[in-house]
């Protein structure tokens, strides 16, 4: 145990180091609320998302394979893919988070779902899963990183095919939606539609919301939305 607290010390004490106590901590919580979300209102209600985090479910419909381990399997290969896209300090980022998310995935598994069934209230079930989805991303994010392998999966498409970085993710989430067809009524794929709007509108919400304060106060340089240094 002292062995792993001076590693952990010297991590966050590091003053080049992309990582500090407040970033791992807000990372932490983020993954929480994320994958809480995922585990108790997507995975009940068959309602999904797009890009890695639908994938992540479809697989798991399919295979019956944990997100505990899909999640890190996928996002590695995403990162691995872009990591000349995105820096080293985002994919060291991203990494803590990827393994957080796991963590919490394998957390909740061990217990019975913690909200009620919404599946009988899809839109209720679309509204509220996209904002513990948007919020717990979106802490992340102004952390300057990422809670799966979206970014940098919609990165390493941008800079292979040239197309914008916009089109990229649209791609990703519409193709992982049209798959998830296979296991999802098309009327929830409307729902799904709308909880991919929301949590995008809160990632967006939250990132120019940390952009904001930052412009007042001028610290913390190193927070950045990914898709926009592109």
């Amino acid at each position: 145990m002292t062995a792993i607290k001076k590693t952990f010390n010297t991590l966050i004490k590091a003053e080049e180091n992309p990582l500090n106590l407040k970033k791992v901590m807000v990372i932490l919580t983020g993954t929480a609320i994320m994958s809480f979300g995922l585990h108790n209102i997507h995975q009940q209600t068959d309602i999904t998302e797009g890009g890695i985090l639908g994938l992540i479910l479809l697989i798991n419909h399919w295979f019956e394979i944990t997100p505990a381990i899909i999640s890190p399997v996928l996002d590695i290969i995403c990162y691995i893919l872009a990591y000349k896209t995105m820096g080293k300090d985002f994919i060291k980022i991203s990494v803590v988070s990827t393994f957080f998310s796991a963590g919490f995935f394998l957390l909740w598994e061990q217990f019975p779902p913690i909200l009620p069934d919404l599946s009988g209230h899809p839109l209720i079930a679309a509204i509220t899963g996209g904002l513990f989805v948007g919020v717990g991303v979106g802490l992340v994010v102004k952390q300057g990183g990422s809670t799966g392998g979206d970014d940098a999966l919609a990165m390493s498409i941008s800079k292979i095919t040239g197309c914008n970085i916009s089109f990229a993710y649209l791609f990703t989430d519409v193709s992982v939606l049209l798959l998830s067809l296979s296991y999802i009524p098309f009327k929830h794929i409307v729902y799904s539609i709308i909880t991919v709007s929301i949590s995008s509108l809160s990632v967006g919400f939250i990132k120019d919301f940390s952009l904001s304060k930052l412009s007042l106060t001028g610290n913390d340089k190193n927070v950045a939305n990914p898709k926009e240094e592109y």
